[in-house]
């Protein structure tokens, strides 16, 4: 019975048979039924100010209800508990459905305070016993004391956030009382969009939420197969879909991606990127092909049923969703005008249907990297769910992920910024009920109206409208960016003002750390973290940058511990810290806070290839080797990653890696070159050294000689990669004659390359190493010839090695000859000897093929 109610709360509405029973049986009900009434009809400040909740809220005694020194968060705990003891066993069923009712209704109330609009004025005191707010005179105080029961973790709430009562009511309800609520079978649904919403308040991750998020997340989803068995698998989409996010929210983007797939194996939808031939612009005289999203259904998908079109939400009539603005460019088209539209029509979509996608675009933005064909895949998937206006949650989000992707572009800029005021002004209108804008509003992640109005202060700084950005940032009390854009402006006198201004009116935490950041002292931090009675992580983080800055890295390493030992989740704040254990050589510590990293953010590159050097200086190479394939994966175009990694698979043996991280960097870099890599391969190679899995290096002998061959075309200058090339053929003492050819052509080119560089000739050690060289080139040259079959061909070869070593004994003979004595340096006499009786020999050999 009570989850036959559950179901059409979290739907949103009832269907025309249940609308018939709960007339009869449900809204009759004296407790429970007038609130469902209020509930479903969008009606949530009804059952705010009904009786039984107002009862519930204030108690029978009135002010005699409150204990002294008592918080609200307490009092509203214990008042809570009350309510439930006090009841019978008949009707605790009833009291606990009247506690979900006032949850739901604090949750859409919060989401319509600062999501969805139109505001809303929620006035605390009509609510509270006036005995328990008598420690707060003015209504600031009340506000500041509501805003720090939210505090979480060291991490404040938003200054400026709209009723902020509705939330620490719905924390109580769903959080600290959710144990007492046994009978709702779906509560934790509700404890999980909570968390949704209390993230989105706070300025980084709360770990105290996440815990509450896991937790109701495997509770809630022990419920799906009732959902998919019981015909309601669009509810079942949401559910994942809300699951994704939460996911997404706390990096977990594994998680995240499965839920997607589930809810999109539920949709029974299809989506594909694919190219189709259209044209983009108006004076575009061919079609050519242009990146769209493919949607189709399941070929083997059920039609709707009559029962799925009644549970099916109604769309918002196009007239009370914000205006989709025109392009208006006298070049770009609005929209792709593909040459066969039919061939890739949209099929008609629900409203889950579109959060999927939407879902589906928000994981594939959190799973790839900042570039341009990322854009524009992003663009295909926005393009598709704004082709049918519906919803307004997926519009609004669908429509600042477009506007973020548009700035950049000159031609669409002007678009961003109208679009992005729309939106901004649309939380005022009331032409739309609130109910609407809530349908699938869970499910479809819309920012909160200051991060809309943020972002349009964002794009006028972009533009170059500093003064204008600055304006909506000090209304939006941000102070952190209002003072980025005094320092823009030159002003930095001002950004000092204001902050002192706005402390003199009240000394927070937030804005002692922003003082500190513009004045760079550290005592701001300190009264900052006192103030807070040490529970201010912002404060010990912006301490330790400072220190970091002044290269202080002891104590900046001893602040970053200190704010992570508040709050764990930031992210930033363990890459900082790995850093600073790294100038420190703390390398034990430097691995651990980026393990830290890369748990709390797997696909973060730099984080992995950190964490690899960590490794590396501590001697674990394997590990090494393991968390930079990891680093790859994240970034497959950072060729510092790729050089990291090329090193650590010759140390530990993966030769066949080697060759292909070689490959790729010099695909990254065209001048990319590292001699040590090709010996250390050469010789793996030529002494058939065993890898890291046991097999031969010799049988990788076709892949380095290719990589060779790619290496030399690109470096045909230097002496020492002919060198290698030359001993992977065998150094011209191979049986295959073939080789043996190849391996000359190699030491001569060599040569060639030793003698055209400058000042060798002057440094007699080095002209010695040279004459060596030449030796075993003119000793392969002899070998060579001995077995060709055509004379002419052994002649040229003769001809041209004696040549360049007779070069060789003149050069000696002129910058090595003493003069007063006429005899050579002692250190190259006995080399000259031996490299003029070489020439000798091929001077015969060649004598004798002239005469074949």
């Amino acid at each position: 019975m009570v989850r036959d109610i559950e179901i059409p709360i979290l739907r949103g509405f009832l269907t025309s048979s249940e609308a018939a029973e709960w007339k009869q049986n449900i809204f009759s009900s004296a407790e429970t039924g007038p609130l469902l009434r209020s509930l479903l009809e969008g009606d949530f400040e009804a059952v705010l100010l009904s009786p039984q909740v107002l009862d519930l809220l204030a108690g029978e005694g009135g002010d005699d209800s409150c204990v002294a020194g008592e918080t609200i968060e307490a009092y509203l705990e214990r008042r809570v508990l009350a309510y439930l003891i006090d009841g019978s066993k008949d009707d605790k069923a009833d009291r606990e459905m009247v506690l979900l009712c006032l949850a739901v209704a604090c949750l859409h109330l919060f989401a319509q305070s600062n999501w969805t609009g139109p505001p809303v004025s929620i006035h605390v005191p009509d609510l509270l016993p006036q005995t328990l707010l008598s420690v707060y005179p003015q209504p600031q105080a009340l506000t500041e004391a509501l805003l720090d029961s939210l505090l979480l973790d060291g991490e404040s709430v938003y200054s400026l956030v709209a009723n902020p009562f509705l939330l620490l009511l719905c924390r109580v309800l769903l959080h600290s009382c959710s144990s007492k609520l046994d009978s709702l079978q779906l509560l934790p649904w509700w404890s999980l969009r909570y968390v949704n919403l209390h993230q989105q308040t706070l300025e980084e991750r709360s770990p105290q939420l996440l815990s509450l998020a896991q937790s109701s997340m495997e509770k809630v989803l022990k419920c799906e197969r009732l959902l998919t068995d019981g015909g309601l698998h669009h509810l079942a989409i949401q559910l994942h879909l809300e699951c994704s996010y939460t996911c997404l929210t706390y990096y977990e983007y594994r998680p995240a991606k499965e839920h997607v797939q589930r809810a999109k194996e539920l949709s029974g939808l299809e989506l594909n990127m694919t190219g189709a031939l259209g044209k983009r612009t108006r004076f575009q005289q061919n079609f050519l092909a242009q990146l769209i999203l493919e949607v189709k259904r399941k070929e083997d998908w059920a039609a709707p049923t009559e029962t799925d079109l009644e549970l099916t939400l109604t769309p918002t009539p196009l007239a009370n969703l914000p205006k989709d603005h025109d392009l208006g460019d006298d070049t770009v088209l609005n929209q792709i005008n593909l040459e066969e539209p039919g061939q890739y029509q949209v099929p008609d979509l629900s409203a889950e249907d579109q959060a999927v996608i939407l879902g589906s675009c928000t994981d594939f933005l959190k799973n790839n990297p900042v570039h341009k064909l990322t854009e524009e895949e992003l663009l295909a998937f926005t393009s598709c769910i704004l082709s049918q206006p519906k919803f307004w949650g997926v519009e609004v989000t669908a429509l600042c992920l477009r506007t973020k992707l548009e700035k950049g572009s000159s031609r669409r800029v002007e678009r961003a910024m109208t679009q992005m005021q729309t939106l901004v002004d649309y939380f005022e209108d009331r032409g739309c009920h609130v109910s609407e804008r809530l349908k699938v509003f869970y499910c479809s992640q819309a920012p909160p109206r200051w991060a809309i109005q943020k972002q349009l202060a964002s794009l006028l700084t972009d533009l170059g409208c500093t003064s204008s950005a600055l304006l909506i940032y000090e209304q939006l009390q941000l102070w952190e960016d209002a003072v980025i854009c005094y320092e823009r402006m030159g002003q930095h006198g001002k950004a000092e003002e204001i902050l002192r201004r706005e402390l003199e009116k009240k000394e927070t935490p937030s804005l002692l750390c922003l003082l500190g950041d513009v004045l760079r002292e550290h005592q701001y931090y300190d009264r900052a973290w006192e103030l807070s009675g040490q529970r201010s992580a912002r404060s010990m983080r912006s301490k330790a940058l400072l220190h970091l800055r002044a290269k202080e890295f002891r104590q900046c390493a001893e602040c970053f511990e200190k704010s992570l030992r508040i709050n764990a989740m930031q992210l930033g704040v363990w890459f900082s810290l790995g850093c600073a254990y790294f100038a420190l050589e703390g390398y034990e510590g430097a691995a651990k806070a980026f393990q830290r990293c890369v748990g709390l953010e797997p696909d973060n590159a730099e984080a992995w290839n950190n964490l690899s050097t960590a490794y590396i200086r501590l001697g674990q190479k394997p590990k090494a080797f393991r968390t930079l394939q990891e680093a790859l994966k994240c970034n497959y175009e950072h060729w510092q990653i790729w050089e990291n990694f090329m090193v650590v698979c010759v140390d530990v043996g993966e030769f066949a890696e080697a060759i292909k991280a070689y490959h790729r960097l010099m695909e990254l870099r065209d001048k990319h070159k590292d001699v040590e890599i090709l010996k250390i391969l050469v010789r793996a190679v030529v002494e058939n050294l065993t890898d890291s899995h046991g097999e031969p290096a010799g049988s990788l002998r076709p892949k380095l000689q290719a990589l060779m061959g790619r290496v030399t075309a690109r470096h045909s200058s230097d002496a020492q990669i002919w060198q290698q090339y030359a001993l992977l053929y065998g150094d011209g003492r191979s049986d295959d004659p073939v080789d043996n050819e190849k391996a000359l052509q190699f030491l001569s080119k060599a040569h060639r390359c030793e003698v055209q560089t400058g000042g060798w000739e002057k440094d007699t050690v080095t002209f010695k190493e040279v004459i060596k060289r030449a030796l075993d080139m003119g000793n392969v040259t002899v070998s060579c010839s001995k077995t060709k079959s055509h004379p002419r061909e052994a002649l040229q070869m003769l001809s041209s090695t004696r040549l360049s070593l007779r070069s060789l004994v003149t050069k000696a003979k002129q910058m090595h000859t003493d003069v007063a004595t006429g005899d050579l340096h002692a250190d190259l006499k006995d080399n000259v000897t031996e490299l003029e009786q070489l020439i000798t020999e091929l001077q015969t050999l060649s004598d004798q093929s002239r005469a074949n």
